[in-house]
């Protein structure tokens, strides 16, 4: 117990300083958010896309930008790269699971289209969140459910079509409010 104390008690005294450094207004740590800061964390993208932004976007036209703007960690076509593997089915062929912990990066792995548009929108890319346009995003995300075989390449995603598109693993979840009575289950489970 008193090597713990003789270790303690130095490492808490080292430590007082720091935490009074990092509130102090030089460092501008801590500072309270404004109400306009709140509001534009306060959004989100529902499963129904009510609050999609109007814009438009193909899979051609996601191709260019994801050539661009993301092919750099995520590999040519997603398949590959230093980040997330985002393709895992094939134009045509949608890949349908069992997912493995490793392919949930895959935008196929989501149960609502509206995901990904959401995440792109939000936090890509890594060095400037929040910067591409709804007309960006809508792009790739039409590219990426193209390549991901959920989608046809001519198909045009908007706010209106982007919630219709039916995802591959969309029964793969538990639903958020139990069924009661349960469905009876085949008699090979």
């Amino acid at each position: 117990m008193r090597c713990s104390l003789r270790l303690l008690v130095p490492l808490m005294i080292l430590a007082a300083p720091a935490a009074g450094l990092a509130q102090s207004p030089k460092y501008n740590v801590g500072t309270p958010l404004s109400q306009e800061e709140i509001k534009s964390f306060d959004f989100m993208i529902g499963p129904q896309g009510q609050q999609l932004p109007e814009g438009r976007g193909t899979a051609k036209d996601g191709a260019a930008i994801f050539a661009k703007r993301c092919e750099v960690c995520h590999g040519k076509n997603g398949e590959s790269g230093v980040l997330r593997r985002l393709v895992l089915g094939k134009p045509g062929n949608p890949y349908r699971g069992p997912f493995k912990d490793t392919e949930k990066d895959s935008v196929a792995y989501y149960p609502y289209a509206t995901i990904a548009w959401d995440y792109i929108n939000r936090a890509m890319p890594p060095s400037n969140p929040g910067s591409l346009t709804p007309n960006e995003v809508y792009a790739l995300v039409a590219f990426l459910y193209y390549w991901n075989g959920i989608i046809q390449e001519n198909e045009v995603m908007d706010e209106k079509t982007l919630p219709k598109v039916q995802m591959p693993n969309r029964n793969g979840f538990i639903p958020a409010a139990p069924v009661y009575p349960p469905e009876k289950k085949p008699s090979w489970f």
